[in-house]
């Protein structure tokens, strides 16, 4: 037996029973993930800041039947969180999380009350961040942002299913809840990056658990009590979306999109999101995933962990 089988086969036998408590609150009965598109929203790469906020608010509104998207927040943060948003800037300007968007969660936070020095930007890495466009600010200023290279990680190893790493201060110290905006691209080894694995930016070894196409590490990590139960809201920046030749920018493979996506359930999101990337790999006259020997198998270790749900056929897809 291989790792993946050995790891897949103690997930069925134990990991829905010990995790179903921790993750109960992020794993919806019947699981919804919404998309909405504007071209306009986005043009060469260039993100219409006057446009982003509303862009967002119609995703909420769609995803949970709200005419006051202030109310996801209301209902999800209070004024003692201190919140934590995770970016995903590994790409520098291009392809990694727009800064624009992550403004406009920022003003929706402070809008609902939580305080602006109890809110962090954060990702692996100073430099990752400077180039995508954030600007570095210590965490005693308001609305911090910085990597975690200068956050720090803790001391002791973290064992914790397949994953054995010094986990971030980020998720174990600073943040109470946690805000995730992965972005929609392809990805060379692992076969896409979204959700789940965006947290590989909150363990200092991340590069050890890209074997067997990250199954079933993402998972695993994502299924620790200091990351998947802490997320509080998932948007997957697909403003751009790139179907080939990730994790780096590569303008061949990258196309303005104008997307958000979001979902309560973190597994049902990058499916999905897993299924657009297929879309534009099919237009491209691309193979599949599957057919160039990189599919996301992690997702569907996810899925046997109790983290949500990866059957397509009961996932309910909201398009605007």
């Amino acid at each position: 037996m291989d790792r993946r089988q050995f790891f897949r086969t103690t997930a069925v036998a134990a990991g829905a029973l010990a995790l179903s408590r921790d993750l109960e609150a992020i794993t919806p009965v019947l699981p919804r993930v919404s998309m909405v598109k504007d071209p306009g929203v986005i043009s060469n790469g260039k993100v219409n800041a006057a446009l982003i906020g509303a862009h967002l608010d119609r995703l909420l509104a769609l995803q949970h039947d709200v005419v006051d998207p202030l109310e996801v927040f209301r209902q999800r943060f209070s004024p003692k969180d201190r919140v934590g948003i995770k970016v995903n800037c590994l790409s520098g300007r291009r392809m990694s999380t727009h800064v624009e968007l992550v403004d406009a969660l920022v003003q929706r936070l402070i809008k609902v009350g939580v305080p602006p020095q109890n809110i962090l930007i954060w990702d692996r890495l100073n430099t990752d961040l400077r180039q995508a466009g954030f600007k570095l600010q210590p965490l005693e200023k308001p609305v911090a942002c910085a990597g975690c290279d200068t956050l720090g990680y803790e001391k002791e190893l973290t064992l914790h299913r397949s994953i054995g790493s010094l986990l971030a201060l980020a998720v174990t110290r600073y943040c109470t809840a946690l805000i995730n905006v992965p972005v929609l691209k392809d990805h060379g080894i692992v076969g896409v990056t979204l959700g789940m694995k965006n947290f590989f930016g909150a363990i200092h070894n991340p590069n050890k658990y890209h074997l067997d196409h990250g199954d079933p590490y993402v998972a695993d990590l994502y299924s620790h009590p200091d990351i998947g139960s802490k997320v509080r809201l998932t948007i997957v920046d697909a403003l751009e979306a790139q179907c080939e030749g990730g994790p780096p920018f590569q303008p061949n493979w990258c196309q303005d999109l104008g997307g958000l996506l979001t979902s309560d359930d973190p597994v049902a999101c990058d499916r999905i999101g897993w299924a657009k990337i297929e879309e534009l790999r099919q237009k491209k006259g691309l193979p599949s995933l599957k057919e160039a020997e990189r599919e996301p198998t992690y997702i569907h270790t996810a899925a046997l962990l109790g983290l949500g749900s990866d059957d397509i056929k009961t996932i309910e897809v909201r398009e605007a």
